[in-house]
C-alpha cells in the first residue's frame, strides 16, 4: 500500500484561513521555525553533527535535537553558542 499524498501547506492555509486562534499561534512562532530551518541548514553546510555541536558548547546531543525538532525553544545563550560554533 502506497503512502497517501498530504499537501501540508494546503493543510496549514486552510486552518489559518478557518482558525484566527491557529492564524494567529502560527504568526508568532513563524520566525522561530524559519531561524531553526536556518541553523539546522548552516550546520549541516558545515558538515558539523548535532554531538559534535553539543560538545562543543557544552551541552548534550539531545539539547540540540529538541531545538531542531522544535520540540523546546532554545534560550537565546544556546542560540547564541550554536551560530559562534558554526562561524556566524
Amino acid at each position: 500500500m502506497a503512502f497517501a499524498e498530504i499537501n501540508i501547506q494546503e493543510i496549514i492555509q486552510e486552518k489559518k484561513n478557518n482558525s484566527e486562534e491557529f492564524y494567529n499561534t502560527w504568526k508568532k512562532s513563524e520566525d522561530e521555525y524559519r531561524l531553526i530551518a536556518e541553523m539546522i541548514e548552516l550546520r549541516k553546510q558545515k558538515g558539523i553533527s548535532q554531538t559534535q555541536l553539543a560538545r562543543t558548547i557544552g551541552n548534550r546531543q539531545q539539547v540540540i535535537s529538541r531545538i531542531e525538532k522544535k520540540e523546546n525553544s532554545p534560550i537565546i545563550k544556546n542560540v547564541l553558542l550554536y551560530f559562534r560554533f558554526i562561524g556566524i
